[in-house]
C-alpha cells in the first residue's frame, strides 16, 4: 500500500459506489484519505408510465474533493493511473536557512566541546563559601585510596593540638 501513495485509485465501497482519486495516506484498518476524489454510482431511471421495457443503467457522476474513507467499507482497490507529474518549479520547496541539525531530548548534556577534563588542572577545592568548615581530617572522597595523599582545601590550618584521629 506504501507504493501507492499519491497514485490515483479506483476504490469500490460496498453500497456498490466506485470512488476515484488521488491516495493521500491509509492506516491499519485500511482507511484512506483521497484527494480530488470522484463519486460514480449506478442508477436505474424510473419507469414512466405507459412504458413496457426498463431503461438502461445510467451512470452518475459527481466531484467530492477530499474525502476520508472508512476502511471497513472498502471492498476492492484498483490502480487508475501514477502519481501526477510535479513540476519542478521552486514553488513547493522550502527555501534553505542557516538552520542547524541537532538532537532533541532532555536527558544529560553531551561532553563539552573542550574534551575529557584534563589531569592538568589543578583540583576543586573542597571547601565551600568562606566560613564554611572542610571536610574532617582524614576524610578520603571515593576513589582515592587510603594511602594517596588528598591536598588539603586552600586555608586549611590543619587539625587542632592535641587532636587525635579516631581509629
Amino acid at each position: 500500500m506504501l507504493s501507492l501513495i499519491n497514485w490515483r485509485l479506483k476504490v469500490t465501497i460496498n453500497d456498490g459506489r466506485a470512488l476515484t482519486g488521488q491516495m493521500l495516506a491509509f492506516d491499519r484498518h485500511m482507511n484512506l484519505v483521497l484527494a480530488e476524489c470522484e463519486e460514480f454510482r449506478r442508477v436505474r431511471p424510473k419507469k414512466k408510465p405507459g412504458e413496457t421495457e426498463t431503461p438502461p443503467m445510467q451512470e452518475m457522476k459527481r466531484s467530492l474533493g477530499l474525502v476520508i474513507l472508512r476502511g471497513e467499507t472498502v471492498v476492492s482497490l484498483s490502480v487508475e493511473g501514477p502519481p501526477p507529474v510535479v513540476d519542478d518549479d521552486k514553488k513547493n520547496v522550502l527555501p534553505f536557512g542557516p538552520g542547524r541539525g541537532m538532537p532533541a531530548g532532555r536527558g544529560m548534556p553531551m561532553m563539552p566541546p573542550m574534551g575529557p577534563p584534563s589531569a592538568v588542572r589543578p583540583p576543586m577545592p573542597f571547601g565551600g563559601p568562606p566560613g564554611m568548615p572542610g571536610p574532617p581530617p582524614g576524610f578520603r572522597p571515593p576513589g582515592f585510596p587510603p594511602g594517596m595523599p588528598f591536598p588539603p582545601p586552600p586555608g586549611f590550618q590543619g587539625p587542632p593540638p592535641g587532636f587525635q584521629p579516631p581509629q
